[in-house]
């Protein structure tokens, strides 16, 4: 295996878990910021009131992308399966080849 390859496959690897997690952390983020400005601006410094929105909303977003992530981690794995079977460099991550 050359180090090419290992590079190209971190990388794939690394860019599936970054599509992959984007969704959920984006939502964290827009919470966060949504739950902060709102005690900034109404002075209420609940502690839960961070956390609730956030949890409740994060698992929701994750029910919804599931799907996606699932397509997303299965085709990483099938194209890692085929580079096991077929040493030879994949040019193309998402071929089926």
């Amino acid at each position: 295996m050359s180090p090419e390859l290992v590079t190209t496959i971190g990388r794939e690897a690394m860019v599936t878990l970054l599509w992959v997690s984007a969704p959920a952390m984006l939502v964290a983020l827009v919470v966060g910021l949504a739950v902060a400005l709102f005690q900034a601006l109404t002075s209420i410094q609940e502690v839960t009131l961070t956390f609730v929105p956030k949890i409740i909303l994060v698992f929701a977003v994750l029910l919804v992308t599931m799907p996606f992530m699932a397509s997303e981690l299965q085709q990483l794995t099938e194209d890692l399966y085929a580079r096991i079977i077929r040493p030879e460099p994949v040019t193309e991550l998402g071929t089926g080849a």
